[in-house]
């Protein structure tokens, strides 16, 4: 049943809906349903699973976000689609891969005018809002209310758009997008409906600008590198090798804090130097060289890195308290996930992009009260293609037979289906571009992963049990010949079900 409007009927029908999944392994208590659920869509940039506490981070710790998987499901394996910004954004939107939704790259604009799960909400009785860092060009369509960040958004007295009227905030990003998102919780959207609102970050994006309370965090401490820090690429191909990307080499001084930021304010700035400067004096005085030069720059990225990380676990912490107080958190679902992957020096690396494991995944972490046991932890793999369809079940709508992923509610409810995806498919499209990842596609299975970087023609084979961190590709190695021609059939499969076809991003003549 698509429910045309929220009536006593379709409450009905969302409590048989979630009664219908308490037969499954793990299943909670049925409960009376108050009505269809809200929805909060947290959303950050660039975070990675190794920066959050309840993926075992050994470098940090974020108590916050720690909470929605203490009291809902952390999910191990979510794979993104193309692991960049505005693609991973259009993905969740649409429920569709880049090549079915038209957004290939960052250069591209959104076509507001397709399907969106937020449209088909708010077309059955859900305000919505969208909040915080935006990124696909177009205005934001399909809500209610939308106060977004021009651009990649600034750090610091970010300009934004306030529903088409341009803006200007006083403050830190991350502190003022949860603060608008508050204010339109309180003060903006109507009561008597259930409410979808997507509360997006622009943190911890580069160029990694702390908020003013965490300035000086990790001073007194030495974050620990990542094995594959000085890693040489000797067991992959060309892509690897010839990326701009790395710590030691790609980072400049805006990055490093080595220059003084512009457009702050004197309290700002006072702070920032205040910070920032006697480190600086310190290191021109030290005139470190070689590997001792990337041990510094791998410490100065990754304190920023995980300062801004902070503030965005604090704000969390902000929506988790005010949902508590005001006894919305007992019918809300609250999602936290972030575009995709990011490397935090893992092959000497920082960005995302490539189908390698480090930015593939992305968090994710569900918290539905009643309904997603507490604790629990999922392995099978799910996707950021996933996640349109699971609102749209969670509030009893339809999901659209052109939409490419699965509903999760299954796998919330402690199900495992035994028609859940066993393999997934990627591709990255944006090259030429910002940090010269070539452009690829492939399958990722639970044990092994085949990539094909096809403007190159070279393949790459890993087999993620035995080497983990993809350091040696076996696609030439005899005793993978079974395995490899397995992967090559499912790629093929992968390609027509979902009618990828040939890439339409001209490539420049060489």
């Amino acid at each position: 049943m698509t429910r045309h409007a929220l009536t006593a009927g379709s409450v009905l029908a969302v409590g048989l809906l979630l009664a219908g999944f308490n037969s499954t392994t793990h299943a909670q208590e049925s409960k009376p349903i108050p009505g269809p659920p809200n929805i909060i869509f947290i959303f950050s940039d660039d975070h990675a699973s190794q920066a959050i506490s309840a993926y075992g981070s050994t470098i940090n710790q974020t108590p916050h976000i720690d909470r929605i998987a203490r009291e809902g499901m952390r999910f191990d394996n979510c794979l993104v689609t193309n692991s960049i910004c505005g693609p991973s954004r259009a993905t969740i939107l649409t429920g569709k891969y880049s090549h079915a939704n038209g957004f290939y790259t960052n250069k591209d604009t959104f076509d507001g005018s397709q399907q969106t799960f937020i449209k088909l909400l708010r077309n059955t009785g859900y305000n919505t809002a969208m909040i915080g860092k935006w990124h696909l060009k177009s205005d934001p369509t399909g809500f209610d209310y939308w106060h977004i960040l021009v651009g990649q958004g600034l750090y610091y007295n970010p300009r934004m758009i306030d529903n088409g009227t341009p803006v200007t905030h006083q403050g830190y990003a991350t502190n003022i997008i949860t603060d608008l998102s508050l204010d339109w919780l309180e003060n903006k959207r109507d009561k008597d409906k259930p409410f979808a609102l997507m509360f997006q970050h622009k943190a911890p994006h580069r160029p990694w600008r702390p908020g003013p309370d965490h300035l000086t965090m990790y001073d007194d401490q030495t974050v620990p590198e990542p094995d594959t820090l000085f890693d040489d690429y000797q067991g992959r191909g060309t892509p690897a090798r010839t990326q701009e990307m790395t710590i030691a080499k790609d980072l400049n001084e805006n990055d490093l804090k080595l220059n003084t930021p512009k457009g702050m304010t004197d309290a700002q700035l006072a702070a920032w130097q205040a910070a920032y400067e006697p480190k600086n004096e310190a290191f021109r005085q030290a005139n470190l060289q070689g590997d001792d030069l990337v041990h510094w720059k791998y410490q100065r990225y990754i304190k920023d890195y995980l300062r801004c990380v902070a503030s965005v676990d604090d704000n969390v912490g902000r929506l988790l308290a005010y949902l508590d107080e005001t006894g919305l958190a007992e019918n809300t679902i609250v999602v936290y996930c972030s575009d995709q992957g990011w490397y935090l020096g893992e092959h000497g690396w920082y960005d995302k992009r490539w189908m390698y494991e480090p930015s593939l995944k992305t968090p994710l972490l569900i918290r539905w009260p009643g309904f997603v046991k507490p604790g629990s932890v999922n392995q099978a793999i799910v996707s950021n293609l996933d996640l349109a369809q699971t609102f749209l079940q969670a509030a009893d709508v339809d999901q659209p037979h052109d939409m490419q992923g699965q509903s999760l509610l299954p796998l919330l409810r402690g199900g495992s289906p035994s028609d859940w995806r066993k393999s997934f498919y990627y591709h990255y499209y944006e090259y030429p571009g910002w940090h010269s990842v070539r452009r690829h596609y492939g399958v990722r299975t639970e044990h092994h992963k085949l990539i094909y970087f096809y403007n190159l023609d070279e393949y790459e084979l890993y087999d993620l049990k035995a080497d983990p961190n993809e350091m040696h590709s076996v696609y030439d190695d005899p005793a993978y010949t079974d395995t490899r021609a397995d992967l090559h059939a499912e790629l093929t499969r992968l390609r027509e079900k979902f009618a990828v076809g040939e890439d339409p991003v001209p490539m420049p003549e060489p």
